[in-house]
């Protein structure tokens, strides 16, 4: 698997009203209004209410934390636990999981029995990282798709993917790799990458994120601000990438074009340390880099106002040999983060209350956690406004 900006707020756009009321057209309370307009006009004047409102209106502080969190479950049993207790957000599949989770329907059932849908996701990028290739679901490296085949057939190949995932209720894939990379195929990046080339990445990109998407299935970039000429493997220890004036022209280029328009696509953020930009720390855990995929200053990249995920925070020694779980996922979101995402569900009550600590200080204001919450419940299609 894997700046500082003004404080994101709750969008004041009215659900279901195009048409809100503008307070100049309200009559003053001493007016007095004509028989005509007394017969038509209500009242009181109902105020449209923001978007989102009434559903964040249903939420405990420490519900709209948890919906930050995704966590990797062994089962079935596990995945129900978490959710009944501490209402997370979603739950990842992965390797190690017993895939009956899938295959019986409890993760389709765990969720349609929630409050709030869950994000069931999983790594099924093809080639080597291929989580459900024991189900039958697989295809060839992304390199080799772009060496084969033609954009418009690797949508196909992944709408086709994505048709599978959606019947055994997975609802988030953790692909494309939208990495521009030349190492060999069994390097980290590798062959999950489509090339070396910016714009050959972009197109192939692309076409895959849009076939997971044909087929309901929410896709995810990864890994911002690009991991393809990284100096190793964050699993192992820290990443550090070229510069930020060198990944300029390389390796930022997919995300700037495919950020410009990404339909219902999250991104994800690496834990890599970028000269120049995230002063020593993993851009997972960077405000500058989350803010610069944020606000597209920066990079010359689009204001992106999807869902923003972390690389694993708990496996990947790049951070879990520097800070425990409940500091990483802290750092992670008042860096600017949406959801944390990590592998077992041991220690999510002790994350939730590290970061109920985080709202009670005042260092995550709770505007921002509303704006997070907002950005999870549209991914999910609990809000449309």
């Amino acid at each position: 698997m894997t700046g500082t900006v003004a404080t994101l707020t709750v969008g004041l756009i009215a659900c279901g009203s195009s048409n809100p009321v503008s307070p100049s057209s309200t009559p003053s309370a001493n007016a007095s209004p004509s028989a005509s307009q007394s017969s038509v006009l209500p009242s009181s004047t109902p105020v449209a209410k923001p978007c989102g409102a009434e559903q964040l209106a249903k939420l405990t502080r420490r519900e709209k934390l948890a919906q930050l969190i995704v966590v990797g479950v062994t089962g079935a049993a596990d995945a129900q636990q978490v959710v009944a207790s501490e209402r997370i957000g979603g739950i990842f599949v992965g390797s190690w999981t017993d895939k009956s989770i899938l295959t019986s329907g409890a993760a389709s059932r765990i969720s349609r029995n929630s409050d709030i849908p869950l994000m069931v996701t999983v790594d099924q990028e093809g080639g080597r990282v291929s989580r459900l290739s024991g189900l039958g679901i697989d295809h060839a490296s992304p390199r080799e798709l772009a060496r084969t085949k033609t954009p418009e057939q690797v949508r196909q190949i992944a709408a086709g993917v994505g048709r599978q995932l959606k019947k055994l209720g997975v609802t988030v894939d953790f692909a494309p790799v939208a990495d521009v990379s030349d190492q060999s195929d069994n390097e980290v990046i590798g062959d999950r990458s489509f090339g070396n080339d910016p714009a050959v990445v972009t197109k192939y990109a692309g076409a895959y994120a849009a076939g997971l998407a044909d087929a309901g299935i929410m896709p995810v970039y990864k890994h911002f601000p690009g991991h393809g000429h990284g100096s190793g493997d964050s699993h192992l220890g820290v990443v550090t990438v070229p510069s930020l004036a060198q990944l300029q022209n390389s390796d930022l280029v997919p995300f700037r074009n495919l950020l410009r328009d990404p339909g219902p696509a999250g991104a994800m953020v690496g834990h890599l340390i970028v000269p120049g930009l995230t002063n020593g720390l993993p851009a997972s855990i960077s405000r500058p880099a989350i803010q610069m995929l944020r606000t597209g200053v920066g990079y010359d990249g689009p204001r992106f106002d999807g869902v923003i995920f972390s690389d694993d925070l708990s496996g990947m020694a790049a951070i879990s040999e520097r800070y425990p779980i409940e500091q990483a996922v802290e750092k992670f979101v008042l860096a600017g983060g949406d959801v944390a995402l990590w592998l077992s569900t041991a220690r999510v009550p002790s994350v939730l209350n590290t970061l109920e600590k985080a709202v009670e200080s005042g260092r995550l204001a709770p505007a921002r956690l509303d704006a997070k919450v907002l950005r999870i419940l549209r991914a999910k299609g609990v809000v449309s406004c």
